[in-house]
């Protein structure tokens, strides 16, 4: 008979999770990586967007995070919004039900206190608050762990995010720009702290060699917009970028380079198709990645990386390659500096052809200084997510439950 010490812990994981974004998937399967290797006798299940996926890929229970199925689709019939109107309501209930069944729940990376690509604040900053308010109502610990935050100007979202963050019993964030952002935002961060991205805890796969001559290289390509701010001049951003990172593919292909288009979520699937008709040629072709592990072997096979997403980067970084960023967020430069980088970034909103060849021409002269930096800069990360995970227990795990992980731990 189990003693009521050795109760397992219920913990529940929250975000946009099974949604097609790879690098939300790639901080949930840092946290449960984490969590089976230190509390293994926890029960994990989630609320997340995608539970058919979250359920099938990772092995754990879960429920879907909104009623209303059409939650993110624009609502322009009255039917549709009085749904999404009433899904609002239904939703309190259901998360209130979920949070009360857990001990601790955990919401794992993610930018959820940031607005850097386009959000409205009734999706998923609401459901955000959700969580955090009744976490708090029903005593239950919400964490938010090694989380982006960047100040915003929607006084509306703004709100949602400052008392979500508030709200939280821990949080700790992945560079020092989010703390500080916080801040400004009027949220205590005194007690907080920052670590590398959680993808940095995921298992790399050995780099490929340096070819010689010069070998293929990776184009992490978005479907983008600008941010929450940008929504007035949206398709001239998006126009803008297509456009200069087309001319880029194209330029490679010139020079006889092998081009490996990647995405890092599904909906970059047409910025693909429209490159490849633009310049249509075999040199370029399109990796299908299912998971951030899928991104690391084609950027570990790679001379180089030209990447936009966020988690894009953090892949190319991880596994040593030199790494040029079409930066759309201040976050992007952070990382950058964060691994030695800062000299190669260049804004994603005007992305100048010739400007970024050369910056990509300087990179690759320089390709094994730079390989030498991001080995110190990954083992410093690593050690420094140790800590973030040391820290994750003894915040949220009853004692029993650590000295338990302690004495199982090999």
């Amino acid at each position: 008979m189990t003693s009521a010490d050795e109760t397992p812990v219920r913990v529940g994981v929250f975000g946009l999770l099974g949604s097609g974004n790879l690098g939300n998937d790639g901080s949930l399967e840092a946290v449960l990586g984490y969590l089976r290797a230190a509390h293994p006798r926890a029960i994990v299940d989630a609320l997340c967007g995608g539970p058919e996926v979250v359920a099938a890929r990772y092995g754990i229970p879960a429920t879907r995070l909104h009623w209303y199925r059409g939650e993110y689709r624009t609502a322009s019939r009255a039917g549709a919004i009085a749904s999404k109107g009433m899904g609002k309501l239904v939703d309190v209930v259901r998360t209130a039900a979920w949070v009360r069944r857990h001990d601790v729940v955990i919401v794992p990376g993610m930018g959820v206190l940031e607005a850097t690509l386009p959000l409205r604040p009734w999706g998923f900053p609401y459901s955000l608050f959700l969580l955090c308010a009744t976490g708090r109502l029903f005593g239950t610990r919400v964490a938010l762990v090694g989380v982006g935050a960047a100040a915003i100007g929607d006084r509306p979202t703004r709100t949602l995010v400052r008392w979500s963050a508030r709200l939280a019993a821990y949080r700790s964030y992945r560079d020092a720009l989010s703390p500080d952002a916080m801040r400004a935002m009027g949220v205590d961060t005194a007690r907080d702290e920052v670590y590398p991205d959680l993808a940095f805890a995921l298992p790399t796969p050995r780099a490929s060699a340096p070819s010689s001559p010069p070998g293929p290289v990776c184009v992490g390509v978005m479907d983008f917009h600008g941010g929450n701010d940008d929504r007035a001049r949206a398709e001239e951003i998006h126009r803008r970028y297509l456009d200069g990172t087309t001319r880029f593919v194209r330029a490679l292909v010139e020079d006889g380079r092998p081009v490996r288009l990647l995405t890092g979520d599904e909906c970059d699937a047409p910025v693909v198709a429209a490159i490849l008709d633009a310049v249509d040629s075999p040199l370029v072709t399109a990796a299908e990645a299912a998971s951030l592990a899928d991104l690391m072997k084609e950027m570990a096979a790679a001379d180089t990386v030209v990447a936009t997403r966020y988690h894009n980067l953090i892949c190319a970084l991880k596994v040593g390659t030199p790494t040029l960023a079409l930066s759309y967020a201040a976050k992007s430069d952070a990382l950058m500096a964060q691994m030695g980088l800062a000299a190669y970034c260049h804004p994603a909103r005007e992305v100048d052809t010739d400007r970024l060849l050369e910056q990509f021409r300087e990179l690759e002269k320089r390709s094994a200084e730079l390989r030498r930096t991001l080995t110190e800069r990954n083992l410093a990360a690593a050690q420094r997510l140790q800590h973030q995970f040391t820290a994750l227990t003894t915040a949220l795990f009853p004692a029993t439950d650590h000295a338990h992980a302690l004495r199982e731990a090999p």
